[in-house]
């Protein structure tokens, strides 16, 4: 199976490393839902989003959700084949949001190659480095942006990532990608209507001032 345009260091691999990751790919679907790993259990493998939507959310101690990073299209899921990589250990759950197709690279057979292979090596620290940092992004906004303002930017990423003013999700689901309260999030979403920003709807919000959104956003 063809997997070299998912792969930017594709060329720079020996013709034997490629040959060994293109064997043994192996295709699957997941329907939305559908939860793909767990940081407690054996490794998934290396995980190419073909299509589809990949969440990457952990639980706290008191059962809420937050999200740390969403796959879209073409990225590289590298935390589902943690095991191979020496002394991390990430209590995390990869679940498909949308129906999504999948290019699964089983961990050892990755592990091996990646041990032969430098360019591999680095590739691989490189979607690390990138990963931490959406991470560290993230922590930095829980720990230092007001819930209001991280609502704005959520809402304004949503729009990205749905093409669309008119956002189909729920309260709840918005509170589960914050970690926070659905409480605290339709109490905000209420205030942002009030204030002209946004139309609430069942099942529906609709951004009706996308300007003020994002000067409340940062």
């Amino acid at each position: 199976m063809d997997i070299s345009s998912y792969f930017s260091v594709w060329g720079k691999l020996e013709p034997a490393t490629q040959q060994a990751l293109s064997a043994a790919v192996m295709s699957r679907r997941a329907e939305v839902g559908t939860v793909l790993y767990r940081g407690e259990a054996e490794c998934l493998g290396l995980v190419v989003l073909k299509s589809g939507r990949l969440r990457t959310y952990m639980i706290s101690p008191d059962g809420r959700e937050v999200t740390l990073y969403r796959l879209l299209d073409g990225d590289i899921c590298l935390f589902s084949a943690s095991c191979v990589l020496n002394g991390l250990q990430l209590d995390i759950i990869i679940e498909a949001e949308r129906e999504s197709e999948l290019l699964v690279i089983p961990s050892y057979i990755f592990k091996q190659q990646m041990e032969k292979s430098l360019p591999l090596a680095n590739y691989v620290n490189e979607i690390m480095n990138s990963r931490f940092s959406e991470v560290m992004w993230l922590m930095e906004q829980i720990m230092w942006k007001s819930m209001d303002a991280r609502l704005a930017d959520f809402l304004l990423a949503e729009a990205v990532l749905e093409e669309s003013t008119a956002l189909k999700i729920t309260h709840e689901r918005i509170a589960a990608h914050l970690g926070s309260a659905r409480e605290v999030v339709t109490r905000l979403l209420r205030y942002f209507q009030q204030e002209g920003l946004v139309e609430l709807s069942r099942g529906q919000i609709l951004l009706t001032d996308e300007k003020k959104l994002r000067e409340l956003a940062g």
